[in-house]
């Protein structure tokens, strides 16, 4: 049994977790369709408590990927399900084993039709997502970076909240896999020159500039549209407002990070001459969408949208960390992205509790919450000075790294970053401000029971929070493990 947890086989071990636990509910009898919940929670806080094993057992003295586990598949197209872990990917796989048992409790009394299906979902999503940061194969990387958007598709077009989710989960679908179609055509072109895709071979293949150059953008079309950046953004915020809690919670605490770890795992370090040529264009897009995002924000009226614009802000911040070619700037820009899976989650957790309460987002119908869920208030609170940054906050520690890193490379830049943190603070406190204080609106509050924060809502944030607290208070925990990694990455 011990041998199952080995550091060759956990992460197999792991994922097949998963995906047998999707098997057997879909097979689990109707009869015992109360314990669906409860098997589903365990089986993925069984496998977040699993996943801190790589934490631990993690040698941060070396770039070199560990717990490589690799399985024959196309012997004679040299394509393998080869898995292995290094810094770049060691917290997004905590990340997401994180975030998914909190999801699942979130969504515990909201969710109350075709329960199975919404939970295999789930376990389906967590799987492919810790398949995409582990795999050192590009042509399975396409495979499982896409196959996250059949189940994606079906969470926001079943259970989304109103009536446009189907032309949501249509827009998600299209836009990203547009995208990709590049992708794979440049993963096509690698393997036709190479002969193979295997990412460990790749990283010391000589491409010429000229074919850097068009496999970068090709790349980029996919890592942008994931993130987003402008142009490729429109599809963020109509799949935001039209999923279910979690599955907002999914979107920005997590799928928007595989655009990032794009960046880093491929772009980075396989084409550098051509991430050099193309920063121009990444930090003008990026510029543009921190700041146009952060007006966009305080112009809507629709609770949700609010935090997608700022999710697009604030990724957008991250790309210009990673770019800034410096330890500073990639770091924070990594630290920042963890961030943004606490923070982010947590205020779409938080607007799902007011929705639950009030089944509207529209802010007009919010005034003086403070008055009657007081807890759930001191959350919002909370969180929303993490999203603008204040020093104890994780958001503080990545947003103060990037904007050294900027510097360093361009003070325009650098001031671009600041005035995104001065107008999140400009968006942030004014949604707080709406729904929190001022007259109670009785005309709404007498149609209905209003509730404080429920037991299963505060068990959801109070993970984020302690979460959101030690990065904030204790980085070097988070730093030690990527540093020799990403300082192999610059000058590698």
């Amino acid at each position: 049994m011990l041998e199952l947890f080995g550091s060759s086989s956990l992460f197999i071990t792991i994922v097949g977790i998963l995906f047998g636990s999707c098997i057997i509910i879909n097979f689990w009898p109707s009869s015992l369709e109360k314990w669906l919940k409860p098997f589903a929670f365990n089986t993925s806080l069984f496998v977040f408590f699993l996943s801190l094993l790589f934490w631990i057992k993690f040698n941060a003295s070396t770039p070199k990927f560990q717990f490589v586990t690799s399985i024959p598949w196309l012997a004679s197209l040299n394509v393998n399900f080869s898995f292995g872990i290094d810094g770049i990917s060691l917290f997004l796989i905590i990340l997401t084993t994180f975030l998914c048992p909190l999801c699942i409790l979130g969504s515990w009394h909201s969710i109350k039709f075709n329960v199975k299906n919404y939970l295999i979902s789930f376990l389906l999503i967590e799987g492919l997502l810790l398949c995409v940061f582990a795999v050192l194969d590009l042509f399975l990387f396409y495979v499982f970076f896409e196959s996250i958007l059949i189940p994606m598709y079906f969470l926001i077009g079943l259970w989304g909240s109103r009536r446009r989710k189907i032309r949501a989960a249509y827009i998600l679908f299209i836009y990203t896999l547009f995208g990709s179609l590049f992708m794979l055509l440049a993963i096509f072109y690698i393997f036709s020159k190479t002969g193979t895709t295997n990412y460990e071979i790749l990283i010391r293949f000589p491409f010429t500039e000229f074919e850097q150059k068009v496999l970068w953008v090709a790349f980029f079309l996919s890592f942008a549209t994931k993130i987003p950046m402008i142009p490729f953004h429109i599809w963020l915020p109509e799949a935001h407002v039209e999923a279910p809690t979690a599955g907002s919670v999914l979107l920005a605490g997590i799928l928007l990070k595989l655009g990032t770890y794009g960046f880093l795992r491929i772009s980075l370090p396989l084409f550098p001459e051509a991430s050099i040529y193309f920063a121009p264009l990444v930090y003008a897009l990026s510029a543009m969408g921190v700041v146009f995002t952060s007006f966009t924000a305080i112009r809507q009226i629709d609770l949700k949208k609010v935090i997608a614009y700022a999710s697009v802000a604030h990724m957008n911040l991250v790309v210009l960390g990673l770019f800034s070619f410096n330890l500073f700037g990639i770091e924070g820009g990594y630290i920042q992205s963890l961030s943004h899976g606490f923070v982010s989650s947590a205020l779409f957790f938080i607007i799902g509790i007011y929705y639950d309460r009030y089944h509207s987002r529209v802010l007009k119908f919010y005034s003086g919450m403070t008055l009657i869920m007081p807890l759930t208030t001191f959350m919002f609170l909370f969180f929303t000075m993490a999203n603008i940054g204040l020093p104890g906050t994780s958001s503080f520690v990545g947003e103060f790294l990037i904007l050294i890193g900027l510097y360093q490379t361009n003070t325009t830049l650098s001031f671009v970053g600041a005035t995104g943190m001065v107008l999140g603070g400009a968006y942030s406190l004014w949604l707080f401000n709406r729904i929190s204080y001022g007259n109670l609106k009785t005309n709404y509050v007498e149609q209905r029971k209003i509730l404080d924060i429920q037991l299963n809502e505060f068990f959801t944030l109070l993970p984020l929070v302690i979460g959101t607290l030690f990065m904030g208070l204790y980085p070097v925990v988070f730093l030690k493990p990527i540093h020799i990694c990403f300082q192999n990455l610059i000058f590698v």
